[in-house]
């Protein structure tokens, strides 16, 4: 497994104010900034991958790296794929350390936009490397739970997780008995390469979801459901 520590993090302090609509100048904006210092100096951004390969595909199901997976995207999505990156990206357990009061819910608000930014330059730098070190074109990434549940369930987690041995104790991700990851600014996934992007975000017809990063299209997520259902019916 490869470990990614060292990850810059330079958050823009204009670009925050703006998306959490403090104004400039303002004793906000004092706080936010302090707080944002504070953040700076202990961040510690990471992230962990693995290369691994397609081994055997069936009707809905996909083999990687001697792991079993079921979901009918990630099967149509490898079609053809023989290297793919399982990976993991976070905050940082050291974000979690920042003192936040029980009533203080706008620290609080501020400290999580932070958090996801720190998440955020994770993301963008392992992508990164994945260019520079293996040149596998465009990517395209899906994650276990990440829209309806037909795409990927969530309990695959578990599966995804046995690929990255010792992730906990490298970037201090761990896996809850719930399925949710700690710290909870994490992601995970598999990227792989493909000519036409996939975005999971167009099969979920969830509104106003903050992390939406292409429109739903609902007769593709249709297609799926439907190529999904004739499989159980199998």
């Amino acid at each position: 497994m490869e470990v990614l520590r060292g990850i810059p993090f330079r958050p823009d302090l204009d670009a925050l104010l703006s998306r959490l609509h403090i104004a400039k100048g303002s004793q906000d904006a004092r706080d936010f900034q302090a707080l944002l210092d504070e953040v700076t100096s202990v961040a510690r951004p990471k992230a962990a991958y693995e290369v691994s390969y397609v081994e055997d595909r069936r009707e809905d199901t996909v083999t990687v790296g001697g792991v079993v997976f079921t979901s009918p995207v990630l099967r149509a999505n490898l079609d053809g794929v023989e290297r793919v990156f399982p990976h993991v990206a976070t905050c940082g357990t050291e974000l979690d350390e920042v003192p936040v009061g029980d009533d203080d819910l706008m620290r609080s608000f501020w400290l999580d936009t932070i958090k996801e930014t720190a998440l955020q330059a994770a993301r963008t730098f392992l992508e990164g490397h994945l260019q520079q070190q293996h040149a596998p074109g465009q990517l395209s990434k899906i994650s276990p739970g990440a829209g309806p549940t037909y795409l990927w369930p969530i309990q695959q987690q578990r599966q995804l997780f046995s690929l990255l041995h010792g992730v906990e104790k490298q970037i201090g991700v761990r896996l809850t008995d719930s399925l949710l990851m700690i710290p909870t600014k994490s992601v995970s996934g598999i990227y792989f390469p493909t000519e036409v992007r996939f975005e999971a975000c167009r099969l979920c017809p969830r509104e106003k979801c903050p992390g939406r990063h292409a429109p739903y299209d609902s007769k593709l997520s249709q297609s799926y459901h439907e190529a999904n259902r004739q499989q159980f019916r199998r």
